[in-house]
């Protein structure tokens, strides 16, 4: 059944796994001519500095609590429980300075009940049967996003985490009450705000195809976003390869929903530099339209 290259196969497998690399990972390693015995060694101590931190910081939670326990402070059991667990998922996620740092991990109360607020009323407004054309879902949808906005640092590429955390971890679906089918309807209420804007802007037909269009890629944007900002973060030149494909990869997303009309473009460029709000919530500034701006312009 197997030959003498399947063994060799079979026996670096075996030796990578004793390392302590995910099958993942070894068949991606596997796969490439590059890879040398220091780069393998480098991903595994990586590998084990990150697992040390976290087991570093639950030694330390269990060291307050401990504290707490003694003075006659600690937490209710069970919500303690919950709250390590939550904390422990987020770790396979974020880094501990993230953790530490960003506005949505803040450790005071008013942002989890912020945010159990925004989830009941998306629970309500599911429950009701409403829209995402209906007003009181495209308020939701606009407060939802500008405090998603706010608790990420105005960071796309934590954002885009954020949310794969939420896809990928059913449990905390349940905890925070934040599930799938609400995250859709947010975003296409979400949506909705901004075409309600365009209409000022567009003639009739041109609306019909952005409402026809414009749902299909929209997920796709925010991790091109993240990527964006991650080039202007490492002083990329516009003028480089990599940003210009990524104003190619921009463009064609545009494209996806405005259609190619040169003069339709012109009307999408008129609409955002006259209405501040279509930038509200979507992680794109000023500067990052500049930076496409020039990485498209012919050289």
């Amino acid at each position: 059944l197997y030959n003498r290259d399947d063994i060799a196969r079979l026996h670096q497998i075996q030796a990578l796994r004793r390392l302590g690399l995910p099958l993942a990972d070894i068949g991606a390693l596997l796969a490439r001519s590059d890879v040398s015995l220091a780069s393998v060694i480098d991903q595994q101590i990586h590998m084990l500095e990150r697992q040390l931190a976290q087991t570093a910081r639950l030694r330390d939670r269990l060291l307050r609590l401990r504290t707490q326990h003694a003075s006659g402070a600690a937490p209710d059991l069970a919500d303690w429980l919950q709250t390590l667990e939550l904390m422990t998922m987020y770790d396979k996620y974020f880094t501990d300075h993230e953790l530490r740092t960003l506005p949505y991990f803040a450790p005071d109360a008013g942002v989890r009940e912020r945010w159990a607020a925004l989830a009941r009323e998306g629970a309500a407004a599911l429950a009701a049967g409403m829209t995402p054309a209906d007003e009181r879902a495209q308020d939701l949808a606009r407060r939802w996003m500008l405090q998603l906005e706010h608790d990420t640092a105005s960071n796309p590429e934590l954002a885009a985490r954020l949310d794969h955390m939420f896809s990928s971890e059913p449990s905390l679906q349940q905890g925070q009450g934040v599930t799938p089918a609400m995250v859709d309807f947010i975003v296409a209420a979400f949506a909705e705000t901004k075409m309600r804007l365009y209409e000022k802007y567009l003639a009739a037909d041109e609306i019909a195809h952005l409402r026809a269009h414009y749902g299909k890629r929209v997920k796709e944007w925010m991790p091109l976003v993240a990527q964006v900002h991650r080039a202007i973060a490492n002083g990329d030149a516009p003028e480089a390869p990599a940003s210009r494909d990524l104003a190619r990869r921009w463009l064609e997303l545009f494209r996806s929903y405005a259609g190619d009309n040169p003069a339709t473009h012109e009307k999408f460029r008129h609409a955002m530099a006259q209405e501040p709000e279509l930038l509200a919530g979507t992680w794109v500034t000023p500067d990052t339209l500049a930076f496409l701006r020039r990485a498209m312009t012919p050289q």
